[in-house]
């Protein structure tokens, strides 16, 4: 497939609301291919369709750190069912490259979403996965975490080494 250019914070694109896909066409799912294909040449955990610029209802979300053990997660017209605890770390983004800040998000959730065969599925979350999900909805919704990050962001870290 396609690598997609990655909107970057203040493109006006991520700050509107994402229309829900009615039914998956081809270029419905050639989009989510191409979407995981960038999030995982950027060394991402999620990427939501208005970060490629596209106003879709459409997240892909991996949170393995392992190549061949890769899991995504494709979720169309995702909706949060329930949410309870709280975790608060520090969290980046794509589309704010070389930027973390500080979030407070629920450290469970219950989502329920379509797959690319238009059938309704629930997902249940803890952890980074659990952020992962509330942060690619943000974008849906037009809203980025720097908008909500505690004390806002600042430059991420390099690595011991580098």
């Amino acid at each position: 497939m396609a690598l997609r250019q990655i909107r970057t914070y203040g493109d006006e694109i991520l700050a509107k609301k994402c229309r829900v896909i009615e039914n998956v066409t081809p270029r419905i799912k050639e989009l989510a291919q191409d979407m995981l294909d960038t999030m995982y040449e950027a060394n991402g955990v999620g990427l939501a369709a208005p970060q490629v610029g596209v106003l879709k209802r459409l997240v892909v979300i991996d949170v393995t750190s392992d190549e061949e053990e890769a899991n995504p997660i494709i979720m169309i017209n995702p909706e949060i069912l329930e949410s309870d605890g709280e975790q608060t770390g520090d969290e980046g983004c794509l589309s704010v490259p070389g930027k973390v800040g500080t979030v407070t998000r629920p450290m469970h959730v219950v989502a329920k979403a379509f797959d690319l065969d238009m059938r309704e599925y629930r997902i249940e979350a803890e952890g980074l996965l659990a952020r992962a999900i509330c942060h690619e909805i943000d974008h849906l919704e037009g809203r980025v975490y720097v908008e909500i990050a505690e004390g806002g962001i600042r430059d991420m870290e390099a690595p011991d080494g580098e």
